[in-house]
């Protein structure tokens, strides 16, 4: 029996996309917590890596990094793609792939979307009604 065919990426990313793009996180996570750069701008950075998303052939992965409790200055984001080469090797040294993914790093918004969604839902009046009254039961149909 042979495999179903996968169209699109709809579905969204397959289970190994996600196991491999979680070790990269990991292998990141570990060299930037070790700071072991020759370029002063990431030998004093403090970058988290909060997501790597893998391409379908698991040979692009892009990396949401952020500061801790800010954005990461642009400076260091242009030190950071200065630096992917050297990730790179280090990545593939200690992830086992076919080939050595190329790494492009991104800013993580997220929290600031979170943030923005927050304080949306807190000033909105009508959202704070709905929060003051108490729920209405609903009678079994």
């Amino acid at each position: 029996m042979s495999k179903p065919i996968r169209r699109g990426g709809a579905e969204g990313p397959s289970q190994r996309q996600l196991r491999v793009a979680e070790e990269i996180r990991h292998v990141l996570a570990m060299l930037f917590e070790r700071r072991d750069f020759r370029d002063p701008e990431l030998a004093t950075a403090r970058i988290t890596v909060t997501e790597v998303r893998a391409s379908p052939d698991l040979k692009h992965m892009t990396a949401f990094v952020s500061g801790l409790g800010k954005d990461v200055p642009p400076e260091q984001f242009k030190a950071l793609k200065r630096a992917a080469p050297f990730l790179r090797h280090e990545v593939a040294k200690a992830v086992r792939l076919r080939y050595a993914p190329d790494l492009h790093f991104q800013p993580d918004t997220a929290l600031d979307y979170a943030m923005h969604i927050s304080t949306v839902m807190h000033n909105n009046p009508v959202v704070q009604a709905d929060l003051a009254k108490p729920a209405e039961e609903e009678p079994d149909a």
